[in-house]
């Protein structure tokens, strides 16, 4: 499989560039903050279908909270290719405020300024979820037709920060339905992360661990009666510095780089009195091909090395399990498979500046597709993921519209004999 050089030329002639904004606006303009993904789910249900895509469905993974799926067929005989992402963003708060009297003062506003378009969802990720429909609208603008089946999935529940959400139900349930038969299993996978239109095709894992460091309060004028738990804590944390200190003196992974553990809150004590209770929480960086739970038992015997009181009560917590009980598990697919390569391909016919094999300083749901099903997968859509997240979230129309172009010349090539 190799591009066609007269194949970009084609593509372009045949986009239809205000309706390609114009679709990611109208994403932009469907709010769906975590636990919300109801309206932008049927809105790409409605554009799935308009496309003639089959099997449209809304399949709820929790109470009106649906995954949306479709398939387009292929011209026959050939793969099936994955294209997901998730239909949730992160909260808004502090938006209106920042951006108080000024055309982007509406975060679902999808306001277009100096050549990109704002909004919360813009770059994470609804361009990458547009790239992907706008892509196979323009297959069809320019008479051509994918050789692979298409497969779309656009999953809820990725993001964390919301109460009780952010724990990949969305993903969870839709990799049961491919394993359960009732979803073709695809082939290759693309999963539409903002990577500035680079390929990322490894992924770091993590997990968060809480420590509850109990000892007993006592009056300060007696403080020989307590277990200082604010002193342990800080035996805790040296110790805990020492380990991200033996982390990092590890090998670096080629595209992932160097593990690493981040003390990220520490709160507790008393008033004018000896601290019964303190918390820790941190977050581990881990790399392909490192296991969750020896970085579990590593982090729990470090702890356990701190020179604490006897009296001291220890209570480790793992709350973001994603597709491993204590976290995210690290995946990594091969860059010399011909289907990245083809991407990469497409990607620098339409911006030789773009299409770098690089990793992923994020934790995302292509785990799930490449750990637990063997599916090869790889991220790569346009936005930039240093202003996600933010109140500067957006995303560059030409990237966007670079990305339609290259997402449809992979696509009308991946699947060739």
């Amino acid at each position: 499989m190799t591009i066609d050089t007269a194949l970009i030329p084609r593509l372009r002639a045949a986009l239809d560039r205000d309706e390609a904004v114009g679709l990611l606006r109208r994403a932009v303009r469907t709010p769906s903050v975590t636990g919300t993904e109801a309206a932008f789910a049927r809105l790409l249900a409605e554009e799935l279908s308009a496309l003639g895509a089959a099997d449209v469905q809304l399949d709820a993974f929790a109470p009106d909270r649906p995954n949306v799926r479709g398939r387009l067929p292929g011209a026959g005989g050939g793969p099936t290719l994955l294209l997901t992402g998730h239909t949730d963003t992160v909260h808004v708060r502090g938006w209106r405020e920042k951006w108080a009297g000024t055309e982007r003062e509406d975060p679902f506003g999808g306001a277009v300024v100096d050549g990109a378009l704002w909004g919360r969802g813009s770059g994470d990720l609804k361009a990458g979820i547009c790239t992907t429909l706008a892509a196979a609208r323009l297959l069809a603008a320019a008479g051509l037709r994918a050789p692979a089946d298409l497969q779309f999935a656009f999953i809820g529940d990725e993001e964390s920060g919301e109460p009780e959400t952010g724990v990949s139900a969305g993903m969870k349930a839709f990799v049961a339905q491919i394993e359960a038969g009732a979803v073709p299993r695809p082939d290759f996978a693309v999963y539409v992360e903002p990577t500035q239109l680079n390929v990322y095709a490894a992924q770091m894992g993590f997990l968060i661990c809480d420590i509850t460091v109990t000892g007993r309060s006592a009056y300060f004028g007696v403080p020989e009666l307590g277990i200082d738990a604010l002193k342990a804590s800080h035996a805790i944390l040296g110790a805990l510095f020492a380990h991200s200190a033996r982390l990092e003196a590890r090998a670096p992974h080629g595209l992932v780089g160097h593990p690493f553990l981040l003390v990220t809150t520490i709160e507790g004590g008393g008033y004018i009195a000896v601290p019964g209770e303190c918390r820790i929480s941190l977050i581990l960086k881990l790399l392909p091909g490192e296991s969750l739970d020896q970085a579990v038992a590593e982090l729990e015997a470090a702890v356990g090395s701190a020179p604490l009181d006897p009296g001291i009560r220890l209570a480790f917590a793992y709350p973001a399990g994603r597709d491993h009980r204590l976290g995210g598990t690290p995946s990594e697919t091969a860059p010399d498979l011909p289907a990245v390569r083809l991407l990469v391909e497409a990607v620098k016919a339409v911006r030789p500046d773009r299409g770098a094999i690089e990793g992923a300083s994020y934790w995302s749901e292509a785990p799930f597709l490449v750990n637990r099903l063997g599916i090869p997968a790889v991220y790569c859509a346009p936005g930039d993921i240093r202003n996600c997240h933010t109140l500067e979230e957006h995303v560059v129309i030409e990237d966007y519209l670079d990305g339609v172009v290259a997402f449809a010349a992979f696509l009308a090539t991946y699947g060739k004999p």
